[in-house]
């Protein structure tokens, strides 16, 4: 029988440097989007795919991601002593939410190699990435929505989204051809995969996001593939070599996504999410109306 997608990486070694001087001292996955840091958002998504065992890859100055997901007896103390009943069960149920496991990359090598440190806690069996700062809202979680992918393929699948114009250099870009079939357009069988093209070298406007399911097979690929510009390990080199043995898929998700790892795209988010709030959203959305914009 085929694996079932059970855990689900975290890369959060980096640096954040485009976020300074907030992330100085701070990791970028703790700045919080309304209340809540933005790693928990892709750890909710987890848990709501199926997945209930999270491995988070950190690095230097990253200890607030471990005590965030800790018990805090302290301040679970002193809010059962006040009576704060409500808050005491939002932070019990973020300490009681999954069972998460760390690795620590000694250097920030490149996402290929964030990936790689978490081999022999992943073994031999698929498993998810999700890139913390790009948050998905959907109805149906963009990463079950992938596992329904992958139980019918049995292949790695890459979350992709249509990105028009110059932007699209920032991206892995696929070169694919649709799959017929029930899926609505929204699958592709990849060809090949192209690291950050010029605009006129894009295969095509299909862009990778945040969100990987990976057979285990990619960590052999990974192993023997060489460090690319700036002595980092890339994910798409490691993609391109099990492409060669594997068929791998791309998926346009269903779903609004957010880049909180850009300013402008954390700032729209924070109001987007603070108006779909039951508590804020009435009030934020009468003080918007008063700015003269």
């Amino acid at each position: 029988m085929k694996k079932q997608v059970c855990k689900v990486v975290f890369p959060a070694a980096g640096l954040g440097t485009r976020f300074l001087p907030a992330t100085k001292a701070q990791p970028k996955e703790m700045m919080p989007l309304v209340d809540k840091p933005i790693i928990q958002y892709g750890v909710e998504e987890a848990l709501a795919s199926g997945c209930d065992q999270i491995i988070i890859v950190t690095g230097r100055g990253k200890s607030a991601i471990e005590d965030h997901f800790d018990v805090s007896y302290e301040l679970e103390k002193m809010l059962e002593e006040r009576g704060k009943t409500d808050l005491l069960a939002i932070v019990r149920q973020i300490s009681e939410m999954i069972h998460i496991a760390y690795v620590r990359q000694k250097e920030a090598m490149g996402l290929g190699h964030a990936v790689l440190m978490a081999r022999e806690l992943v073994g031999d069996e698929p498993f998810a990435v999700i890139l913390a700062d790009d948050i998905i809202d959907a109805q149906v979680p963009c990463l079950k929505q992938m596992i329904e992918i992958y139980n019918e393929t049995g292949c790695s699948v890459l979350a992709t989204q249509v990105i028009e114009g110059k932007a699209i250099s920032s991206y892995g870009v696929l070169d694919a051809k649709p799959v017929p079939g029930k899926w609505n357009g929204r699958l592709f069988e990849v060809q090949n995969l192209v690291e950050k093209p010029k605009v006129e070298d894009a295969p095509s406007n299909l862009a990778i996001i945040g969100r990987y399911i990976l057979t285990p097979a990619i960590f052999e690929m990974l192993d023997s593939t060489p460090l690319g510009a700036g002595g980092e390990l890339q994910l798409t080199d490691g993609l391109k070599q099990l492409l060669k043995k594997e068929k791998i898929y791309g998926y346009t998700f269903e779903g609004k996504r957010h880049d909180t790892g850009d300013k402008l795209g954390f700032l729209k988010a924070t109001v987007e999410f603070a108006l779909k709030r039951d508590d804020l959203g009435a009030e934020f959305r009468q003080y918007l109306k008063t700015l003269e914009l």
